[in-house]
């Protein structure tokens, strides 16, 4: 009887034993995840306050670059400088008096419309042809009218895009230089898909 008591105390004894080991082992192995995530806090403070930083620079150049495209300036006798009076005066292109802005062809088509207008048969091209054949509405393309150049010795191409009523338009100039100065030698719309060379005003 009393071996069996020794040995239950004895059993007891290691049971509390292996619980205290079992208790500081499983302080041991719960200590990382505390430190983990305490460590895990540390470095989500330490990240919030750049992320917080990078954000304000990020939104600045999105600002920055729609200033400066409206204030591009148009460099007299550049090809833009020649297609920019279009856009200004409605019809322009159809004005005899503006012939001398265009070669062929078309110019002659052109001249072959006037002598329609002249003989009283009727008229050959849309008034609106720079505007793409949309309604004029000055203040709608005033803001929304961007400007492309580009130039390839003497040829150059002017491609211009404007907003009017909800629908987009861009038409592309084609010049040439002649005598040091450029001239308009067709009109092509991209969106209208025709070309003022393909008109026969016959």
């Amino acid at each position: 009887m009393l071996r069996w008591f020794v040995l239950v105390l004895s059993s007891l004894s290691m049971l509390a034993a292996g619980l205290d080991g079992g208790a500081s082992a499983q302080a041991l192995f719960g200590s990382p995840p505390p430190n983990a995530s305490s460590g895990d806090k540390a470095p989500a403070d330490n990240s919030s306050p750049p992320a917080v930083d990078k954000s304000p620079p990020a939104a600045a150049p999105e600002g920055k670059p729609a200033e400066p495209a409206p204030v591009a300036p148009v460099l007299p006798g550049s090809p833009t400088a020649v297609v920019k009076p279009f856009y200004e005066h409605v019809g322009l292109e159809l004005d005899p008096s503006q012939r001398k802005n265009f070669i062929d062809p078309a110019k002659t088509v052109l001249d072959k419309s006037d002598a329609l207008r002249v003989s009283g048969q009727g008229e050959c091209l849309d008034p609106n042809m720079a505007l793409d054949n949309a309604d004029y509405d000055k203040l709608a393309i005033d803001r929304s009218l961007r400007t492309i150049e580009a130039v390839n010795g003497d040829e150059a191409k002017v491609v211009v895009a404007f907003v009017v009523e909800g629908h987009q338009h861009r038409l592309e100039w084609k010049l040439k230089k002649v005598g040091g100065a450029w001239k308009v030698s067709d009109l092509l719309s991209v969106t209208g898909e025709w070309a003022l060379s393909q008109y026969q005003c016959e």
